[in-house]
């Protein structure tokens, strides 16, 4: 299966960063393909942006100051299945990816993916007090996939901190 393409740019408001792409994905080529996953919903619904877009229209967020990439970029069924040495080199790759291009903040789209980039087992949600990359700020939000038991109005409430930063 392909691997779903980065949307990367110098200047980035806000690159948000995945476990890897779903299966879905990787069928269709865009972030956050499976209809089950909330992503687009939480953006709009948060005000990030200002409609709802579609994960076809992905590669559009980046004129919004919007990028995407992964820890891992294989296209899996679910987190478990990534394996030790796909984290080990993805980390390596995502720094480097986050040391070029300097996006605003780092958006880890759920703790799991922080903690492995991080190394870090205390996170909260919302920007951490030491970022990784110098000069890039990290946050912390939750999970956008549909299995998150976290109630919707709370999961818009912590991206909604991260909107109202990066519009001041």
């Amino acid at each position: 299966m392909n691997e779903v393409k980065d949307h990367l740019d110098y200047g980035l408001a806000v690159l948000f960063i995945g476990f890897n792409p779903s299966l879905r994905s990787g069928e269709v080529g865009h972030h956050y393909a499976n209809p089950r996953n909330n992503f687009w919903r939480i953006l709009y619904r948060s005000g990030l942006t200002p409609r709802q877009y579609d994960a076809s229209e992905d590669s559009d967020l980046l004129k919004l100051g919007y990028g995407f990439t992964n820890i891992v970029a294989r296209p899996t069924r679910g987190a478990e299945d990534i394996r030790r040495e796909e984290y080990e080199q993805g980390r390596e790759i995502l720094r480097s990816k986050l040391e070029k291009y300097r996006p605003r903040v780092a958006c880890f789209v759920g703790k799991g993916v922080y903690t492995e980039f991080s190394r870090r087992t205390r996170v909260q949600w919302g920007f951490q007090p030491e970022s990784v990359v110098d000069g890039v700020l990290d946050f912390v939000a939750p999970s956008s996939s549909g299995l998150v038991r976290m109630p919707m109005d709370e999961i818009v409430h912590i991206y909604r901190q991260l909107g109202d930063f990066i519009q001041n």
